[in-house]
Parts: structure tokens; sequence; C-alpha cells
């Protein structure tokens, strides 16, 4: 038990720390390239989606079924559209990430948007490292499939977080900063979720996370990543990356 919280802990870091290899990047990519980026978002998109569909909603399923029989369809249903509600709710009580002050200089509003997007994404992170952490406890190959849709989604976030600080403050350090600080969020959720939920850690308990956490994900790349990603590209470039995401992901499965 020991070793798999282990392995389940780490899995969570590393998809965090995925925002860490974005805020990098954010440092060799110019404004005028920033269409590039709807590629890589069109293809996080599609790695969330596949597995929400794919790997998460089957293995919520199977969980529930084995307890409340054909009444578990049921049920999963209600959770998964659950979590996109919460996921809205979220994105709902979140304040703007837009600083709407025409007394600031664009410099300010650049890092003011920089600062928002960090404290907004660690918020979604946190229930992503739960996942993460959960789904390796339950199934490490399947712990692994949702850590690198989690890392895959976190570079862009990690771009986005670093990107406006970085042209606000010409700081470096800074802006690698903001965006690893958003991405901690993932193994602090998997430990304040293991601690919550550890004496209550069964068959039922995974399959209403994974079909919540499938909602969350879901909601993520139709709300946030796909229209992001249509602002900086062309549909066609968008959906490409959309599919590749997708193929990446049933090919990791089948070989995990």
């Amino acid at each position: 038990m020991e070793s798999s919280l282990q392995i389940a802990l780490l899995l969570s870091f590393l998809a965090g720390a995925a925002t860490m290899i974005g805020g990098a990047l954010a440092f060799v990519i110019k404004k005028q390239n920033l269409t590039l980026l709807s590629l890589g978002l069109g293809f996080s998109a599609g790695v969330m989606i596949y597995v929400s569909f794919m790997e998460l909603l089957p293995q919520a399923t199977d969980s529930l079924q084995k307890i409340y029989g054909s009444g578990g369809n049921g049920l999963v249903t209600g959770i998964f559209f659950g979590g996109i509600v919460t996921a809205w709710l979220i994105d709902t009580l979140l304040p703007s990430h837009h600083v709407e002050t025409h007394t600031l200089d664009p410099q300010t509003k650049l890092k003011h948007l920089g600062l928002f997007t960090a404290w907004a994404l660690a918020i979604h992170n946190f229930p992503e490292g739960l996942a993460t952490f959960m789904a390796t406890l339950q199934e490490p190959s399947l712990g692994i499939s949702v850590a690198v849709a989690v890392g895959i989604h976190n570079i862009p976030e990690g771009i986005a977080v670093a990107l406006p600080v970085y042209h606000a403050t010409n700081n470096r350090l800074k802006a690698f900063a903001y965006s690893a600080l958003s991405g901690l969020a993932e193994p602090v959720g998997a430990l304040a979720g293991f601690v919550v939920l550890r004496h209550f850690l069964h068959e039922s308990v995974f399959g209403i996370l994974f079909a919540l956490v499938a909602g969350i994900m879901v909601y993520i790349a139709l709300d946030e990543l796909l229209p992001t990603a249509h602002e900086y590209g062309e549909g066609h470039r968008v959906i490409w990356g959309v599919v590749g995401g997708m193929a990446v992901m049933a090919v990791s499965l089948l070989i995990f």
C-alpha cells in the first residue's frame, strides 16, 4: 500500500509539473506566433475528451454496477453531468481573468492576467491531482493514462500563466515560478483528497470520483481549451489537433 501511495503521489506531481514545461516554452514563443498554440490546445482537448469517455466513464460504470447493478448506469450519468455543473460553478464563482480597467498600462494588464490565470488554474488543478492519485491507487495503468492526459493539457496552461507575466515583467524567474506554483496544486489536491477520503476508499468512491472527474475534464476541454484553440488558429488545425490527441491516448491505452 505504501508503494502504491508513493507511485500515485509521484504521478500527481509529474502531471502538475508539466506546467513548468509550458512556463519554459513561454520564453521562446513570440506573440505573433501564438497561432501555433491552437494545435497543442486542440491536442490537449482531444486527450481529455477521449480518456473521459473511453476510460474514466467505463471504469466508473464497472465500479458502480458491481454495487448497484443496472442502477449504476443512471448513477454514473447523473454524476458525470454533476461534474460538468461543478466545473461550471467553479468558473462562475472565480473572479474574471480579465482586468477591466482602462487606467492600467498594457504591461500591468498582462501581469494581472497572468496572476489571475495562475490562481484560477491552481483551483482547476486541485481536483485533477486527486483524480490522478485515485486512479493510480485503483489501477496503475489507468493512473498513467490520466497523468498523461492531465500533464499534456497542463503544458499550454503553463504557457498561459507565464507568457503574460514574462512579457509584462521581462523576468524569466518570476514567470516560471508562477506557472510552477499553479501546477503544484495537483499533488496538494492528491494529498488533501487522500487525507479526507482514506477511510472511505472502496469501489463506490472510485466510481463516483471517476464519473465526476470525467465531467470536469469534458467541461474544461469544451469550454476552455477548444474556444481558446479556435481563437488562436484555424478550424482545421484545431480539429486535427483534437484527432491527434485522441489517437495518442488510444495508442497509450492499448499499450498500457
